[in-house]
């Protein structure tokens, strides 16, 4: 059985999992030292509330997973959230990223979020081919921006207009949150 659904605390083990070898062994997360358990389930906890976190089940363990948080802090930026989304080696190139993104923009179009934001460490051309399929344009690179594994890495920027007509007053967001049980269902399956 394979399903997308709202990440909880209860899939913190499946996240660390996926997480913890990927922020030890790549620079893809500039995190360098893995969170715990409770602390992974408090990040869902705290996530959640305003934006999206999804993971794709295959037989009962987390494959992949992909959320949304704060792109940055001022209100200005409200409108503009940044995307993250890993798959656990065993199920890449199975079109989990693919699927896990599509749901994620889905929700944050419905809750009117305007732009997403990617980050993405290079070299990394899985990461950019999912993004530019999405519609992601390159918007620069900041060069040597983050220092892991013993070197300065660059990271590539990259922007997606989530609604047709951004030039428009932006709509007020809707918290994750308060999306109803039932239009979560219906944004999750594609209805």
């Amino acid at each position: 059985m394979m399903y997308i659904e709202k990440a909880t605390p209860r899939h913190a083990r499946g996240i660390l999992d996926i997480y913890k070898p990927a922020l030890e062994n790549t620079a893809a997360s500039f995190a360098v030292k893995a969170p715990s358990i409770d602390e992974i389930r408090l990040k869902i906890e705290h996530t959640i509330v305003r934006y999206p976190w999804l993971v794709y089940v295959v037989e009962s363990q987390v494959a992949g997973y992909a959320y949304a948080n704060i792109h940055r802090s001022r209100e200005a930026y409200q409108w503009s959230v940044e995307p993250s989304v890993y798959v656990h080696p065993n199920h890449r190139n199975k079109g989990i990223g693919k699927s896990l993104y599509t749901t994620l923009f889905n929700i944050l179009t419905y809750q009117n979020f305007e732009k997403a934001v990617a980050i993405i460490t290079i070299p990394n051309e899985a990461s950019i081919a999912l993004h530019k399929s999405f519609g992601f344009e390159h918007v620069g690179v900041f060069k040597k921006a983050g220092y892991k594994l013993g070197k300065w890495h660059d990271t590539s920027w990259w922007e997606l207009n989530l609604r047709n007509n951004i030039n428009s007053k932006p709509k007020t967001i809707i918290p994750f949150k308060d999306i109803e049980k039932d239009q979560l269902n219906n944004l999750i399956n594609g209805s």
